[in-house]
């Protein structure tokens, strides 16, 4: 009789403790298949994903060999490795890689022409659950923290393929509603619906417009942001280049718009400061940043958040490369960095703390050019 068998298969059909143990080893994914073996394991499963309440990400840079996007390669191969259920995901990808929904595995000498070729927002789809929300973003570059551990150095990618994907869970006390509004969909109805008016409880937002050169774009920007200098929220974000993801069935094809997340939740902290124009030293990037450290933003389950003008980078520093993501890791070396370089920021200096906000600011003074938006969220 094989006693020791017999122990494990007692110990793995009864013994809750330990199949949770071993359960929190297991990738989410697989964890899931796992969840329908008994009904114990179900529940141990259930406790599992519970505790998956910290923010992960998946990155890329570099050539791929392969037709479409390289983040849409590294998601296709990692995502079964995370160990989180995605509620939401936020994708930003230089827009210089991205030419068009079409994108597929093929190799790139062999490429395939055909209406067959899966998109890009099919396929995240189909990676991501189906009640995870996603929102995508082509900007001009790209500011990322490499997979592997927060405290890798993050790199600013001014040019070159790159890109990110942040994956936030279920979080207690922490809701995260996307949100798109268009010309025709921009009205005190929508906003309310969106968490962005009459919501005590909003308190980060992140807002990223598109097409903004166009004509009607900016008394439309101001429309939004009129509502939202008056709340309480850290507000930050900028112009991209195009929104691929949520679908906006509403748009004309080349109209502007504007795509985002409302973070609202008792346990959530912000704060965020402005690099003016002014700031072209490593001395003077890192003077502003330490009035970010003075805020005193919890740094567990916290990211940071860099959006700068295409303008500035190595060429606003003397040919010195990574130097604001290279301030911000001085002082934060445990926490990721994101983001992107873009046509126009959108933030300003705000703490956003527990019970009180320190700084108001009208819709002129969250609208910027030449500048970088730096902050932390941290969502409890």
């Amino acid at each position: 009789m094989d006693v020791s068998g017999s122990v494990r298969s007692y110990v793995l059909s009864n013994v809750a403790e330990v199949v949770e143990r071993i359960l929190s080893f297991v990738p989410t994914k697989s964890l899931l298949r796992m969840a329908s073996v008994c009904r114990l394991w179900r529940n141990c499963a259930r406790r599992v994903l519970r505790t998956q309440q910290k923010i992960t990400w998946l990155a890329a840079s570099g050539s791929s060999r392969y037709d479409g996007h390289i983040l849409l390669r590294t998601l296709y191969e990692e995502l079964e490795n995370v160990y989180l259920l995605p509620q939401m995901a936020l994708l930003m990808v230089d827009s210089e890689n991205f030419s068009s929904p079409e994108c597929c595995f093929q190799q790139k000498k062999a490429r395939r022409n055909n209406s067959e070729d899966p998109d890009f927002v099919g396929l995240l789809k189909r990676l991501l659950p189906d009640n995870c929300d996603i929102i995508g973003i082509a900007t001009p570059g790209i500011v990322l923290t490499p997979v592997g551990s927060p405290n890798a150095p993050p790199e600013e990618h001014e040019d070159g393929e790159a890109g990110f994907a942040l994956l936030l869970p279920h979080i207690e006390g922490v809701r995260i509603r996307p949100f798109h509004f268009c010309k025709h969909t921009l009205n005190n109805r929508a906003l309310e619906h969106a968490g962005l008016v009459g919501n005590p409880d909003l308190k980060v937002v992140l807002l990223f417009g598109y097409m903004a050169f166009k004509s009607g774009a900016s008394r439309f920007l101001n429309q939004l942001l009129e509502p939202l200098s008056h709340t309480n929220a850290l507000i930050a974000g900028g112009h991209v280049e195009k929104a691929f993801c949520p679908n906006r069935d509403c748009c004309s094809p080349g109209s502007y718009g504007v795509v985002g997340l409302a973070l609202s939740g008792s346990r959530i902290q912000g704060a965020s400061v402005l690099l003016e124009q002014e700031v072209s030293s490593v001395t003077a990037a890192e003077a502003v940043l330490q009035r970010l450290k003075a805020a005193h933003i919890p740094e567990h389950n916290t990211i940071g958040l860099m959006f700068a003008c295409v303008g500035r980078g190595h060429n606003y520093y003397n040919n010195q490369r990574n130097v604001e993501a290279g301030a911000f890791r001085k002082l934060f070396p445990n926490v990721p960095l994101f983001g992107f370089f873009g046509n126009g920021e959108i933030g300003c200096d705000r703490i956003v703390k527990e019970n009180f906000t320190l700084s108001h600011t009208d819709t002129d003074g969250l609208q910027h050019g030449y500048t970088t938006v730096m902050s932390l969220v941290h969502l409890g």
